[in-house]
């Protein structure tokens, strides 16, 4: 007899979600300029916006809070939390940051230079507003297969081509790449892993051109667990030595550890060069905190140390990684387009094959966004015309990216199945109209393209 896996845990605590009537709902995305980032979370029913910090901490977190010391000079939480960091890192120096984006900061004043390139499987936007900033030149040298979103499933549509980064060392030189930088799993492409083999092919080209490497490594289990289940050699490797060997293949590694770090609140810069340790000290002392603490309480330390041993775990993976491939599931045999093979962390619905109707400079995955909350109260995330959208330096003029989806988050131990269909149901019955639907116009951006998605103003058209 074949038995049923459930979730891995027991729910013991609960927060209360309300539902809302379609007016009202018409009424909040009309004061939040048809942009989910703006509406109140009270006024969503299945919160899909983001995997950042969504997570739900388990009974040994919460424990080990209780025992986070004040946090600053050598406070034994931080100890806790390096000793952690090492075993799943592989590397000896561990900065803690008040989140992702702290972390990422550090990063790009330290690898990122002016007039130089740094190129990335597919950077998100907060390192490409960052090198915006600082005046670098941000290239996205994903594989083909992960730029087109309506490609057949491939295992690694994470992984950087190695031969397009060859040939700009060949024509540009090595010295006009200041880094190169791998986010596992590429967030933009749909949760897509990237392969040992391409991490190891990376190393070799730095390596041979003094290239430094760094790993954007937000959701590093859930890559892992992708080459364990689809790289050949891996299939008896633990999590952790998958880890390990990930990271032996770069200089430094920055996360947002409110995704696999399973809590909700905190970032990590760790690193194997001492002398980039060093000045990481300073930027954070300046910006974060000391540097025992990086801006993050002893208790968020200690929460933090026990989360990323908890993603590391197979079982909790395998729940993860399925829960997301189920809404997948449901929507492909729906007819609904998404982004194959799913990832780790969402499902990604292509917006142009979606609503065919409406161009890119209309903005599909916006309109899909707004008619998603407006029918059932779930919010999700556009990633595509206004996200990734961009401008040329001397012509002004928009570049429209290649990938135009919206992203469905999946908070890590939140959502039941009941939830998940409810967010399936709502797409099938919007797809079923989708005739019926027009685009959106943009009438507000902030000064930085790469980051307008974050306060941007739209109209319906």
């Amino acid at each position: 007899m074949k038995f049923m896996t459930a979730e891995p845990f027991r729910i013991k605590v609960v927060e209360p979600v309300k539902k809302t009537t379609k007016a009202e709902r018409q009424q909040f995305l009309k004061e939040a300029g048809y942009n989910a980032f703006r509406l109140k979370a009270r006024d969503v029913y299945v919160d899909c916006l983001t995997d950042s910090g969504t997570s739900a901490m388990s009974t040994n977190q919460w424990s080990a809070m209780m025992k986070g010391d004040e946090s600053y000079a050598g406070c034994e939480s931080f100890y806790r939390l390096e000793a952690s960091v090492k075993d799943i890192f592989g590397m000896p120096y561990v900065q803690p940051t008040h989140q992702g984006r702290a972390a990422d900061y550090i990063m790009a004043k330290l690898y990122a230079k002016s007039g130089k390139f740094a190129v990335g499987n597919m950077h998100f936007d907060t390192f490409r507003g960052n090198a915006e900033i600082l005046g670098a030149k941000a290239l996205d040298y994903v594989i083909p297969e992960g730029m087109d979103a309506a490609s057949d499933p491939y295992p690694f549509k994470g992984n950087i081509d190695l031969e397009k980064l060859q040939n700009l060392i060949d024509t540009e030189g090595a010295d006009s790449i200041s880094v190169i930088i791998v986010t596992i799993t590429c967030n933009n492409n749909g949760g897509q892993p990237v392969s040992m083999e391409n991490l190891r092919g990376i190393h070799e080209i730095a390596s041979k051109n003094n290239i430094p490497v760094v790993i954007d490594s937000a959701r590093l289990a859930e890559n892992a667990y992708f080459i364990k289940t689809r790289e050949l050699g891996y299939e008896n490797k633990s999590i952790k030595e998958i880890t390990r060997e990930m990271f032996s293949y770069c200089e430094t590694a920055t996360m947002s550890s409110k995704k696999d770090g399973l809590v909700n609140i905190g970032g990590l810069f760790v690193t194997r060069n001492e002398k980039i340790f060093q000045m990481a000290n300073q930027l954070a002392i300046v910006h974060e905190g000391f540097i025992t603490y990086g801006g993050m309480s002893g208790r968020d330390m200690d929460a933090l140390a026990v989360g990323l041993q908890e993603a590391c775990e197979e079982e909790y993976l395998k729940y993860r990684i399925e829960q997301v491939a189920y809404l997948g599931r449901r929507l492909k045999e729906a007819g609904i387009p998404i982004v194959e093979p799913t990832g780790g962390h969402g499902v990604y619905v292509d917006g142009r094959r979606f609503f065919p109707q409406i161009p890119q400079y209309e903005f599909p995955s916006q309109r899909l966004v707004v008619a998603l909350y407006e029918e059932a109260g779930v919010r999700a995330c556009e990633l595509g015309a206004c996200a990734f959208g961009s401008k040329d330096p001397v012509t002004k003029e928009p570049i429209w990216p290649a990938l135009e989806t919206m992203r469905i988050a999946i908070s890590r131990r939140v959502y039941t199945k009941e939830h998940l269909d409810v967010i399936a149901n709502a797409l099938i019955e919007i797809y079923k109209n989708r005739d019926s639907y027009k685009g959106m116009k943009l009438v507000y951006e902030g000064p930085v393209t790469a980051l307008r998605h974050f306060t941007a103003g739209f109209e319906l058209l």
